[in-house]
């Protein structure tokens, strides 16, 4: 039987499993809307911009392994939607975006809606094809899918062009698929994991430091193995919160920019550093030369060798899959005779006592105004740490990252690399359909939510029972921490004078809206909106717009250079 390419390219999204398709129709994808109406297998999300349709597949893709499902139309769709894939592509999300393009025959003519697509995506997604024969629809789907999610994994783009979604072909699904230029590595050399294991034991001030790719790679069950095997300190990128968990005692808590002093000084001072699926980012290291002026031994675990010694130089490299990798390091270690020297390593543990003593992420409370540290600790307590927790890009981000204890993979959902406002909403929209029983919550800011609040469309028509925490300051939180630090108390443009009634504006989406003032009422709301088990509630947050994210390492300088509060 011939099919439609439009028919092709929902048939193969079926042979694939794909549950949802978060999307925005027009004209250049109506074919393919006619043919996901003519199905009930793969179920359509409707939201309200472009970006929100890649951030929400975003979401449902961080937490369940699968694959992201995108689909939007040609021009203003499809740059409206490069927002949400460059998050993707720089958290190494697995993806699939399928565009519309003006017909063949139009391309290179500046037709109504035309934009090159190829070439605006380019520098981030991990592939993307223009499918120029409806008989390559089915391979170039099947392709697609395929390097979104093996290697490292990130978006992959396909644009159809209108007359390749109407031309006709028979359809038939690859069962397999092989590219000669693509074969990611999966185990490491074994010589390496020999000199690794060897360098492991022999260390007397060691350091764990585990990124993203512990997630991405469903690696978190060897790394704990690992980790208590070896008795080691432990540490966690902004993306890899909850590959270990976080209230374990070997746990540092994370480290960067807004680390831990215990973790930041713990990896500026180790003889030997296992990174476990990071890639040393600046918010993560810091001043490069100022991380390379103690000497130590870098073992560097990740799938992508172009990310080996990129920022770092790195002593033994162990290109592989995380969890393979990690579960040859554990076999070595089994069989070893050899066992860590406990004794070698007491005193780097009492030197991690004392910075841990310093409680570098205190606060002090009021009971006049709500702390926005408070509000979160308060979340973490009711939600038993068991929520799946979106968030935007700020001090809210930072502040969830430090209070919301994650013990679990793929419960912490925020974008890290390219720092997105807007994203947490939407994130949580797709969170929400992959988990319809678990309770998602969505923290932000009043500044954040602005950037793609119109989805609390989508989440009244999908009947999403989201809980928004906003911790509203009436500034973008963060700009003004730094004009205040560096930029002598100029806030220029970071005060939002005209903030909306947040609480009518949930009402006029149809969800139920709560404003908060009072640190005594912070519990009795959030406990109030968590027993709303089939309402989204908005909770409006009037926290101290003076709260700054501490402890801080200021830009350009190192890991040891550590601001905490009592410096200020």
């Amino acid at each position: 039987m011939e099919l439609t390419g439009a028919e092709i390219a929902i048939r193969c999204l079926q042979e694939e499993g794909v549950e949802y398709v978060f999307g925005y129709p027009g004209g250049a994808v109506l074919f393919i809307y006619d043919a996901l109406f003519n199905q009930e297998k793969v179920k359509h999300i409707l939201v309200r911009h472009e970006q929100a349709a890649v951030h929400a597949a975003d979401g449902y893709a961080r937490s369940t392994d699968k694959v992201g499902v995108a689909l939007v139309t040609s021009g203003p769709g499809v740059t409206n939607a490069v927002t949400g894939i460059a998050t993707a592509y720089m958290d190494s999300i697995p993806m699939v975006v399928i565009s519309g393009q003006v017909p063949t025959s139009y391309i290179g003519e500046d037709a109504f809606q035309e934009v090159d697509t190829v070439g605006i995506t380019r520098p981030c997604v991990k592939h993307n094809f223009l499918v120029k024969d409806v008989n390559d629809i089915a391979i170039t789907i099947k392709k697609a899918f395929y390097l979104a999610k093996s290697g490292r994994p990130g978006p992959v783009l396909v644009d159809i062009p209108k007359d390749i979604s109407l031309a006709k072909a028979t359809f038939e699904y690859p069962k397999t698929v092989s590219i000669r230029s693509y074969n990611p590595a999966q185990k490491a050399e074994m010589g390496a994991l020999k000199h690794a294991v060897q360098l492991l034991l022999e260390a007397k001030r060691p350091m764990i430091y585990t990124g993203g790719g512990v997630i991405l790679s469903e690696a978190a069950k060897p790394l704990t193995e690992l980790v208590r095997l070896l008795g080691f300190p432990c540490t966690s990128t902004l993306m890899g919160l909850g590959g270990y968990p976080e209230t374990d005692k070997q746990f540092l808590g994370m480290l960067g920019m807004h680390g831990t002093l215990e973790a930041n000084m713990a990896m500026q001072n180790c003889d030997v550093l296992l990174a476990v699926g990071a890639r040393f980012d600046d918010r993560v290291i810091g001043n490069v030369k100022h991380f390379g002026s103690v000497p130590r031994k870098i073992i560097h675990i990740d799938i992508d060798p172009a990310s080996i010694s990129k920022r770092v130089q790195v002593d033994v490299p162990l290109v592989g899959d995380v969890a393979h990798v990690l579960q040859d390091l554990l076999a070595l270690l089994h069989s070893s005779r050899q066992k860590p020297d406990a004794a070698a390593m007491a005193p780097w543990w009492k030197q991690i006592e004392e910075w841990r003593g310093r409680n570098s992420s205190s606060f002090k409370n009021s009971i006049e105004v709500i702390k926005p540290q408070f509000v979160v600790q308060k979340l973490y307590e009711i939600t038993r740490g068991e929520a799946f927790v979106t968030s935007d890009v700020g001090q809210h981000q930072m502040w969830a990252a430090q209070y919301y204890k994650f013990d679990q993979p793929r419960r912490w959902i925020n974008s890290g690399g390219l720092g997105t406002m807007g994203f947490g909403l939407p994130a949580a929209m797709g969170v929400q359909l992959a988990h319809p029983g678990d309770t998602v919550a969505c923290i932000t800011g009043e500044g954040s939510i602005q950037m793609c609040i119109q989805e609390l469309s989508t989440c009244k028509q999908f009947r999403l029972p989201i809980k928004v925490i906003a911790l509203n300051n009436r500034y973008l939180g963060m700009v003004r921490q730094w004009q205040e630090f560096f930029h002598g108390n100029r806030y220029a443009e970071s005060y939002m004078d005209a903030l909306p009634d947040f609480v009518k504006l949930a009402e006029a989406y149809g969800h139920v809206g709560i404003r908060v003032d009072k640190p005594s009422e912070v519990e009795d709301a959030l406990k109030e909106a968590f027993a709303r088990k089939d309402d989204l509630v908005f909770m409006d947050f009037r926290t101290d717009p003076t709260e700054n994210v501490f402890p801080m390492v200021p830009g350009g300088k190192g890991l040891s250079d550590v601001l905490m509060a009592e410096d200020i």
